[in-house]
């Protein structure tokens, strides 16, 4: 296997080559050399949100499909960049669930802006790096990200009214999973697993949980 390298996110800053769009560029966690991914607006406004840590009223794509994975105790394990052809980035997920792992191909800008929110490691190749990676004045591009935040409406985002609760003050926003997220299946099978390790202060929290959605879904029903 082709050695890997770690990254992680620099920064974002207008493209040069393309308009309308930005560069996200990422850099080695040991060494000087920058990579820069040609994104949209949109997905740069993603990765600018949680880079600034702002939190919208209510969730945008991004943080959707990570309280999705959450909800069913699937974890976001990698990110690896694992080719570089026609000036195009291709990037893989590692999903897990404890008992097994999945690769599925992505953008790298989603990739990424998946990656942030849930503290992910991100990875690509050596010959990559060699092929891609330069060396930037980094006060440049720090000047570069501070034009580019003006040029994003975050309100526009937000897209909701500020009497509307917050994700920055609920506890399950890039969070672990939390119960009351899962399904009366899984209820049901960790409070057996509960009860069976003797743990019954949290079996007893499980179960209030678990009959208050049954007694939702009877209602419903």
């Amino acid at each position: 296997m082709e050695d890997r390298i770690s990254l992680h996110v620099l920064g974002l800053s207008y493209s040069q080559l393309q308009s309308g769009a930005y560069a996200l560029i990422l850099a080695e966690d040991r060494g000087p050399r920058r990579i820069p991914v040609i994104i949209g607006a949109a997905e740069a406004q993603s990765i600018a949100i949680t880079l600034e840590g702002i939190r919208t009223p209510r969730p945008l794509t991004h943080d959707l499909f990570v309280s999705f994975a959450h909800a069913f105790g699937v974890k976001l394990k990698e990110v690896f960049i694992y080719r570089f052809e026609d000036g195009i980035f291709s990037s893989e997920l590692t999903f897990g669930d404890g008992t097994r792992s999945v690769q599925i191909d992505a953008r790298t800008s989603d990739a990424i802006a998946l990656a942030l929110r849930t503290h992910t490691p991100i990875f690509t190749t050596r010959s990559i790096i060699e092929q891609t990676g330069f060396v930037i004045d980094e006060e440049e591009l720090r000047r570069d990200s501070q034009d580019a935040e003006g040029d994003w409406n975050f309100d526009d985002a937000a897209g909701e009214s500020d009497d509307e609760q917050t994700y920055a003050d609920r506890d399950d926003y890039h969070a672990e999973p939390r119960p009351e997220n899962f399904t009366i299946e899984e209820l049901e099978r960790t409070l057996a697993a509960l009860i069976d390790s003797e743990d019954y202060e949290e079996a007893a929290r499980i179960s209030e949980i678990l009959n208050r959605k049954k007694g939702n879904t009877n209602t419903e029903t």
